[in-house]
């Protein structure tokens, strides 16, 4: 009985440990996520905008200024950009992103996968540690981990410039994004999102098949010279916003991920605390059958 009493003792000390330091974290987690919160609030309305203006761009314009962004090659080399955190401890938020990224190569990239064709690289240490292991085939960058926590805006530019310049060589001819879009603190969503070519909208066609509404924009200077700085500003602007969606989706996905361990450490503290209980009252009740049975034994 001492030993169990022991035992649970030390299951006790354990988990008011655990306990604290997953309200530790929580706190931590919860002065982030207000940060990170509000760069994404700021961020999207701005790159949303951004992005649709492009996409009609590149649908109506024929300038050489925007051909280039977009061409479409039947040989694909594609390049997987996968953004990811750098430590776990966040619920199933890197493994959500990376089944997407799984189901995305087993769908469509099987055969590139197999003649040694695919290239990715990887933000963050989980989604390079995850394709080593899981696509061994796979050809994987893993020079930009660090921009996950070094990822001010003229450092993510450096990457989207060396992956536009990619694209317009030819190394690559198509590159998506898989990261997480941040809803609120309870929720996020795996995203794949088409980086280059730029994806065009789709047409509205009338009867006759011309098109319903076509914008007309004007250009100031002319289009390819406008269009052969602007392009690239929003592209730079739409791998920013996904990362810092990202990072806002894992300070999320970790708060709440802590809060539920906190939970569950107060729901196991108060089982243990009653096993205690009763293991003490067992042997305070043995103890006084045996003192009681000696006595008894005596006066006989």
């Amino acid at each position: 009985m001492a030993a169990n009493l022991k035992e649970v003792r030390s299951r006790i000390k354990s988990v008011i440990s655990t306990q604290q330091i997953t309200k530790a974290m929580k706190m931590v987690s919860a002065a982030k996520l207000r940060k990170a919160q509000q760069a994404i609030i700021q961020m999207r309305p701005y790159s949303n905008k951004l992005n649709a203006m492009m996409k009609n761009i590149m649908t109506y314009s024929d300038g050489e200024g925007a051909a280039e962004y977009a061409k479409i090659s039947l040989n694909k080399k594609p390049l997987l950009v996968i953004i990811t955190s750098d430590r776990g401890l966040c619920g199933a938020f890197n493994s959500n992103i990376l089944k997407l990224v799984h189901k995305s190569i087993s769908d469509n990239y099987q055969s590139h996968l197999l003649t040694g064709d695919l290239t990715a690289i990887c933000i963050g240490k989980k989604g390079f540690e995850y394709m080593r292991r899981r696509f061994p085939k796979c050809q994987i960058i893993s020079d930009h981990q660090h921009l996950y926590h070094d990822s001010t805006f003229e450092n993510v530019v450096k990457l989207a410039d060396k992956l536009m310049e990619h694209f317009k060589s030819g190394t690559y001819d198509q590159i998506e994004i898989f990261y997480s879009r941040f809803k609120n603190a309870a929720t996020q969503f795996p995203e794949r999102e088409q980086y280059l070519p730029v994806p065009k909208v789709e047409k509205s066609q009338s009867e006759n098949n011309t098109p319903k509404h076509k914008p007309d924009y004007l250009f100031e200077p002319k289009q390819d010279q406008l269009l052969a700085g602007l392009i690239p500003s929003i592209l730079q602007a739409q791998l920013y916003k996904c990362i810092l969606d990202t990072q806002a989706s894992e300070h999320g996905s970790r708060m709440t991920a802590m809060d539920k361990a906190s939970e569950n450490a107060e729901t196991m503290l108060g089982e243990l605390k009653i096993n205690y209980n009763k293991a003490r009252q067992e042997a305070i009740t043995k103890e006084l059958s045996e003192i009681v049975g000696g006595v008894a034994a005596l006066a006989g």
